[in-house]
Order: structure tokens, then C-alpha cells, then sequence
């Protein structure tokens, strides 16, 4: 069979650049091919001594391919820290929401995580640049990634060997398909892109279309009531951005049902993450308009448009790890940081922020 005789000759290669190019951020199929690669070993062997022993060369190949692409977005993680997670992020098809969970699973179990991260859609590819990010060590890294590739490498040829004869019959129905089963292939993987854009766009549809700008927060600011503030970024995230925007409340949009008991719904709140689109603050927002809050609005660009904007930002240790609970706080935390002024060296403005590159900067 051809497939078979391209195994047999192309292999390892097919492996090496195919698990290489995942890790990198390509959209190749990694998974399929060690199963078919392990399916076709299996097929060919003629005892056990020949079936086990390519097995072993090919996962060694992968394990290889695969630390070597990671290093990749690992120096990029340790060189360039958040900027990086911003770019690998865009290469995500769950890019608005993949950082932030993958900060908190790291928060968790730390560099440890790259052990089962290639299983989990979005965490193998954002937690790489973030264990770069986050300051781990090299040798650490490269144990436990190698490990982790090791894992699933070893789990796709299992299932490649496992199902050997039924993927044999699909493999002859591929053969007498011919250029067919390319065409079915391909209409297959653009039905799975074409549904995931779906869902996102669904997705955005339903979030709250209201937006506030770095502008209208900062002349609110200067007015009476002041406007509650919660910053909703990962623990991990304020520690690779230690700033804030002054007077902002450190939040967990899965804590909300002590937010909504103890805040007054008449009170504007103004809520930012570190999410593209601002998903996540535009989530709680929602979900805190639907509980009764009368003016509840994501910030459009987050901390990074009040930068850009040339507004001061406050210095975590400013005003310390303090969680939002109470009101009571909002006046606490305003006499330890008081409200911005513009930075005397601000930086040149875009007419908008929507010029800037926010794609929601002119929305209010």
C-alpha cells in the first residue's frame, strides 16, 4: 500500500516536521499522524522484536521535534515576557480566553503542567511561553516538556497500534478513493475551521456591545461618585504586568456572587482583563447587568489603551494583593493611590484607539 511505503520511507521525517510544526503553532495534525504512523508500524512488523523497536526510534524523534519547536516560544516567553503570550495567543482558534486559563492552570501546578499540557487544546501552546515568562529554568523546562511530548507521543502510537486493523480498512478506502479523499479531508478541515469561527463570532455577539474608553474612564474619575473599577487579570498576569490602573480592585469574574451581594447595583462599575476583545470582562459585565447592576462596561484595551493614552498607571506594590469584597474598599483604595493625572512624558496620541489597533476604540 502507498501509505505504508511513505511510512516506511518517510517516517520519522513526517513525524519530526509534523510535531515540530504543532509545537510551533502551525495547524498541522500531530495527533493523527503518530496514530497512523503507529497504525502502520504495527501493520508491517513481521515479530515482535521489529514492532517494538521502530516504535521506540519514531517517539524519540517526536519527543525531539516537539522540545525543539517549544524552545522556540520559550526563549520568546523569557526574552519578550507578555508580548509574546499576546502573539502565540492570536494563533489560538480559542484565543479570547486560552491565556487566562492557562495562567491560572499554571498558577496552579506550575512548570509541572507541560506534562499532560499537549493533551488539552489552547494550554499546550500558551503554556510554553508563559513557563519562559514566568522565569523557569531551562533544564526544568526542557524535562518536563520532553516528558510531556513523551506522554502523548506515546499515547498516539498506543492508539495507532491498538487500532491497527480498523485503520487498515480506512486506509484502503483512502487508497480507492484517491484525489477523493483528499477533497473529503479538506472539506472536513474547513467545516471544523469554518464552525470554529462560528462560535466565535457567535460568541461576541452575545457579549456586551457597550464599551468604555480610557478617556471617558478618566473623566469619571475626576467626578462624584467615583466609579468602581475591578481589574480581573490572573494572579500570573499581574505578576508578569505588576501595574494597574489606580483605584482598581483585584477581582475573579468566578466569584461573582459575592460581588453582585455586597456592591450597590446603582454604582458604575468599569471592568478590565488582559483578554483580546475584552471577553472576559465583557462576560462579567453581562452577567452583572442580567443580576440587576444598572451600568456595568468593559474597558475597551485594557490596561494596555490606558497606557497607550499616556495615563500614570499604580504599581502593585503600591497598594498590595487586595481583593475586591466590600464598597468600603473603592474609598480605601482611593486615598492610597490617588486618581491619575497624565504622565508629563505621555507618549504621542493616535486620533483614536481604534487607529491604535483596538478594534472597539471609537465604541462607547
Amino acid at each position: 500500500m502507498l501509505l505504508h511505503q511513505l511510512v516506511d520511507r518517510f517516517g520519522p521525517a513526517i513525524v519530526f516536521i509534523n510535531v515540530m510544526g504543532s509545537a510551533l503553532g502551525l495547524p498541522v495534525p500531530a495527533m493523527p499522524t503518530m496514530i497512523i504512523v503507529g497504525a502502520s508500524i504495527a501493520l508491517m512488523a513481521v515479530n515482535g522484536a521489529a514492532f517494538w523497536t521502530p516504535l521506540l526510534g519514531v517517539l524519540c524523534i517526536a519527543v525531539v521535534g516537539g522540545v525543539l519547536g517549544d524552545l522556540v516560544w520559550f526563549q520568546g516567553g523569557r526574552k519578550y515576557g507578555d508580548k509574546t503570550l499576546k502573539t502565540i495567543c492570536k494563533l489560538s482558534l480559542s484565543r479570547d480566553t486560552c491565556v487566562k486559563k492557562t495562567e491560572r492552570f499554571f498558577g496552579r501546578w506550575g512548570v509541572r503542567i507541560l506534562l499532560v499540557a499537549k493533551f488539552i487544546p489552547g494550554l499546550s501552546l500558551v503554556s510554553v511561553p508563559l513557563a519562559g515568562a514566568m522565569g523557569v529554568k531551562l533544564r526544568s523546562f526542557i524535562v518536563h516538556d520532553g516528558g510531556g511530548v513523551a506522554l502523548w507521543g506515546a499515547v498516539g502510537l498506543t492508539v495507532g497500534v491498538i487500532f491497527a486493523a480498523q485503520l487498515e480498512m480506512v486506509f484502503a478506502m483512502i487508497s480507492q478513493l484517491g484525489r477523493q479523499a483528499v477533497v473529503v479531508l479538506a472539506v472536513l478541515l474547513a467545516v471544523y475551521v469554518t464552525y470554529r469561527w462560528w462560535r466565535r463570532r457567535a460568541l461576541m455577539a452575545t457579549l456586551e456591545k457597550a464599551r468604555i474608553s480610557v478617556d471617558e474612564l478618566y473623566a469619571l474619575m475626576n467626578d462624584e461618585p467615583l466609579p468602581v473599577i475591578f481589574d480581573i487579570r490572573s494572579p500570573e498576569k499581574r505578576m508578569l504586568d505588576p501595574a494597574a490602573i489606580p483605584g482598581s480592585l483585584f477581582a475573579d469574574e468566578r466569584d461573582l456572587a459575592k460581588i453582585i451581594e455586597n456592591y450597590d447595583k446603582a454604582r458604575k462599575v468599569v471592568i478590565y482583563c488582559s483578554c483580546p476583545n475584552e471577553v472576559s470582562a465583557a462576560w462579567m459585565a453581562k452577567t452583572m447587568r442580567n443580576a440587576g447592576f444598572r451600568d456595568v462596561v468593559p474597558l475597551t484595551g485594557g490596561l494596555d489603551a490606558w497606557r497607550l493614552a499616556g495615563f500614570d498607571v499604580a504599581t502593585l506594590t503600591e497598594f498590595g494583593e487586595l481583593a475586591a469584597s466590600t464598597p468600603e474598599e473603592v474609598a480605601e483604595m482611593a486615598a492610597m493611590c490617588p486618581w491619575p493625572v497624565k504622565s508629563a512624558a505621555a507618549p504621542a496620541r493616535p486620533a483614536s484607539l481604534h487607529e491604535a489597533g483596538f478594534p472597539h476604540g471609537d465604541r462607547a
